[in-house]
């Protein structure tokens, strides 16, 4: 396994690391919110999710929490399998 040399924006506690994890934060309430209130739009709401667990994911690895990591591998399967049957069929 090949180490990656932590730069600014990879480490735990630097601005962008934060920002991050809010936006996955923000991404995935959104989607959440989409989905709950049934709008015409709600197949984005899938969207949201995948890119909210995408940004968990990779919070995860950094943070080396592997449960965390596992489960949004997780929720991101199942966010594709949302967004192909909301948004491409």
């Amino acid at each position: 396994m090949c180490k990656l040399k932590k730069s600014s924006l990879l480490r735990e506690h630097s601005y962008s690391f934060n920002l991050l994890k809010w936006f996955g934060t923000a991404a995935g309430v959104i989607g959440a919110l989409i989905l709950a209130l049934n709008l015409p739009m709600s197949g984005w709401g899938w969207l949201l999710f995948a890119i909210s667990s995408s940004s968990w994911t990779f919070v995860a690895a950094v943070m080396k929490d592997y449960s965390l990591m596992v489960l949004q591998i997780a929720f991101l399967m199942v966010d594709l399998i949302g967004i192909w049957r909301w948004l491409m069929i």
